[in-house]
């Protein structure tokens, strides 16, 4: 078939056709190192010398090139030194001294000469790339097993051009053969709160097939026509806006597939209610879906929501439930998408997705459920700290096949999560895992944009487990939203940095806070206490005075412009932290160097700027836990600035900046459950990965007793979820007779700070609770005490 028949010719600025040459001067490099790729490649290494994009580019193409990878193929070559590509049918000559770029099957008879034994997997999504320049040959060949590994081939092509020494462009000269690990990757958009907009949607499908995460389940608990109104029709614009959704999936090789979850309402044996169920599904198959879900999480089962699920499964419990739910996915499987050419297997979420005990539900589902219907698991918790070969491979013996996990990071739509950006990176998923999932997809945030650093990353390891490191991962992640500027992504790094922590819904959060800031704090207290008390100063401060202005620098880059929106308002916290750092450390500096003076109007100047951190709050508040203080290296930063604020105000005391509490011995008037993993001791063992969690009372407390009398300057509290509305700061000196210093009553869970006299020996402190916020008890993670010992 010759070009003109297939409607190919040139694309660009129309110039008449000749050979270029190389531009003068242009290193063909054999021995750089090829620039890093995301998703790592199964197999990539260096076949020889780069090659240069000259001014017209020649694009090898017929009737099986993937249309979107030929598109985005164009557009690279366009951005990166091409004037002019032309599109042409196999067997056209191409002009001495032109790059030629030959994209489609990989068993095309001239791409596989290209490649030159650099072999395509067999494997689904698979394909090989190779660079060769030798002489005045300037190719590349790029060979999918399917369409979907054409476009892959050029994601991992659009990362392969360098910058030449005259500022033009070459390709690195690599060979590539590579090919999923596992074949579901992407997202669930299954949180809580407000969802996503359009464009956001549509932003996300590119970002996929950018990372090569060919799923996206529509999922979001907040639609009411996903859940609480699934019987009903979406409204026209509705389905205008799924359809174009639908389209952009499609062009970025992502399967979308929608998700409806009936389960707080259907009648399972209710033909009227199948059909309802079918007709919803019908309504999206016909705008271009061909993957489905029916998740039935989150929901009660051990009742009934008609009397005719009752007759025809019995009694409520279990069993009966996972055989009323087995009997309705085996219908849609086998009636409706096994009844639809091209439509992937059911997927489905099960009632009891995130542990591994064997219950007569799952024996149920393990025994009928169809094997072609996929079952998701979200690990060994909701929020699972790890997820392990042994537990991967146990769940799926449980439920009778290999599973897909749904993994609940970095979504933020629960309590522990309030006023945080979840940025740290995707970790903690055993290498290997591969070998017993059908996939992963992530729980991302409300926030889009931000979640792109945690989705990077699932959509990395998903891709090659084996091959996954998670810091490299994490900031080839940063520099992907910095646009590849080097400023931006440093400055990305340090705000990261501060948005860490990631909680789980058990007492210890599954990654630590701060891990960067919390070294730099770390060794300056040891250079500090060891006499090297300048460069300390001078090393700290450099790095103060990166947090306050990361922000700006964020802003002012390169960043996504979603990104900066996503995390405006931790922006505007973090600019007032990093410079209340600052401002703390010229104040110690100053008393350092003997200028009292100047010292505490530094002091004064930080609490300010500490206090207007403080006060901010969430804008727009699109999360479930809503308007509320954001959390900005907590734990970490406020813990440094107290305890160089109470060492300012005890300078002539020895050991002024101390925590007296680890060093002393807690007690509480209640444990939650007395479990011994909430007990009091945790509240000063110096770690917020743990936490003391009391019984349901507003009068419950929390003391401690101090290694020895102690000058107290202040206390710091550092809340769980289920914070105080209104508690005391009390202090005893023989542990029998208290008296309240301070009565605080907080806006928001978070860490306090309350300052003290200091002015009398103390030998206890306690938090004694007045009223609680939540029906839970009080949780604190921390309860630090800063001073001096009275000797």
């Amino acid at each position: 078939m010759s070009a003109g028949q297939l409607g190919l010719g040139p694309v660009g600025s129309g110039q008449p056709a000749h050979a270029e040459p190389a531009p003068a001067g242009s290193a063909h490099r054999t021995s750089a190192p090829l620039p890093p790729v995301s998703p790592t490649p199964q197999s990539i290494d260096r076949a020889g010398r780069d090659a240069v994009v000259t001014g017209r580019v020649v694009v090898v193409a017929d009737d099986r090139t993937d249309q979107a990878a030929r598109d985005r193929l164009v557009r690279e070559l366009r951005a990166h030194g091409a004037d002019r590509v032309d599109v042409v049918a196999p067997g056209r000559h191409s002009p001495r001294g032109l790059l030629t770029v030959r994209l489609g099957p990989a068993s095309r008879p001239d791409i596989a000469a290209a490649l030159s034994g650099t072999s395509a997997p067999s494997q689904a999504e698979g394909y090989a790339l190779r660079v060769t320049a030798v002489g005045a040959t300037r190719e590349v060949a790029l060979g999918g097993t399917d369409a979907s590994g054409q476009y892959y081939a050029v994601q991992t092509l659009r990362q392969l051009f360098v910058r030449t020494a005259e500022d033009g462009w070459s390709i690195a000269g690599a060979q590539v053969s590579d090919r999923p690990s596992m074949p579901l990757r992407g997202t669930i958009e299954g949180f809580y709160g407000q969802p996503w907009t359009p464009a956001e949607r549509l932003d996300q499908m590119d970002f996929y097939g950018d990372v090569k995460a060919n799923t996206y389940v529509y999922a979001p608990k907040d639609d009411p026509y996903h859940r609480d109104k699934w019987r009903d029709p979406y409204p026209s614009d509705k389905l205008a806006e799924l359809g174009g959704l639908i389209e952009r999936a499609n062009a970025n090789h992502v399967r979308f597939t929608f998700a409806v979850s009936p389960g707080a309402s259907i009648c399972y044996s209710d033909p009227a209610d199948r059909a309802a169920l079918k007709t919803k599904l019908q309504a999206i198959h016909d705008l271009g879906a061909r993957a489905f879900s029916v998740p039935l999480d989150d929901i009660d089962y051990t009742s009934w929501n008609c009397e005719g699920d009752r007759r025809a499964y019995g009694a409520p419990g279990r069993a009966a439930a996972a055989e009323a739910q087995v009997d309705l996915l085996n219908d849609v499987q086998r009636t409706f998408v096994a009844a639809r050419p091209g439509a992937r297997p059911l997927q489905m979420v099960p009632t009891e997705y995130g542990d591994l005990s064997d219950t007569s539900y799952k024996q149920t589902l393990r025994a009928t459920l169809d094997p072609a219907v996929e079952v998701m698991w979200t690990g060994t918790d909701v929020v699972p700290p790890s997820i392990t070969n042994a537990q991967a491979e146990a769940a799926s013996a449980l439920f009778g096949r290999e599973v897909f996990v749904w993994d609940n990071y970095p979504v933020n739509d629960f309590g522990a999560t309030s006023g945080r950006l979840l940025l740290a990176p995707y970790d903690k998923r055993e290498a290997g895992l591969s070998a017993h999932l059908s996939g992963i997809v992530a729980n991302p945030m409300n926030q889009p944009y931000a979640s792109k650093v945690a989705v990077f990353g699932a959509a990395d390891f998903a891709w090659n487990d084996r091959g996954y490191d998670a810091a490299t991962s994490w900031t080839r992640a940063l520099s992907y939203l910095a646009g590849g500027d080097g400023e931006t992504a440093a400055a990305l790094r340090v705000f990261a940095d501060l948005e860490h922590l990631a909680p789980t819904f058990g007492a210890t959060p599954w990654q630590e806070q701060a891990p960067e800031l919390s070294r730099r704090v770390a060794r300056f207290w040891t250079d500090w206490n060891a006499g090297r008390r300048d460069g300390a100063l001078a090393e700290l401060r450099s790095y103060a005075d990166a947090i306050a202005r990361a922000p700006e620098r964020i802003r002012g880059g390169s960043a996504q412009a979603g990104f900066v929106t996503d995390a405006d308002s931790w922006l505007d916290a973090t600019e007032l932290w990093g410079r209340a750092a600052v401002a703390m450390v010229d104040a110690v500096a100053a008393r350092q160097a003997g200028d009292e003076e100047r010292s505490q109007v530094l002091l004064a100047e930080s609490r300010d700027l500490q206090e207007r951190a403080g006060a901010v709050r969430v804008e727009p508040a699109r999360n479930t836990w809503g308007r509320v203080q954001p959390k900005v290296g907590d734990g970490v930063l406020d813990a440094f600035l107290v305890r160089s604020d109470v060492m300012l105000e005890l300078w002539d005391v020895a050991g002024g900046g101390e925590n007296l509490a680890p060093k002393g011995t807690a007690r509480a008037s209640s444990v939650e459950g007395n479990l011994d993993r909430l007990a009091a001791r945790h509240v000063n063992d110096g770690s917020t990965g743990t936490r003391w969690a009391s019984g349901y009372g507003d009068g419950e407390w929390v003391e401690i007793r101090l290694a020895a009398p102690a000058r107290v300057a202040a206390v710091t509290l550092a809340w769980e979820a289920a914070c105080a509305a209104e508690y005391r700061v009390e202090t005893s000196d023989d542990g029998v007779n208290w008296t309240p210093v301070a009565t605080r009553r907080p806006t928001a869970c978070g860490n306090d700070v309350v300052r003290l006299a200091a002015d009398r020996a103390v030998t206890h402190v306690r938090m004694q609770g007045v009223a609680r916020a939540t029906s839970w008890g009080y949780s604190l993670y921390e309860l630090a005490v800063y001073g001096a010992p009275a000797s």
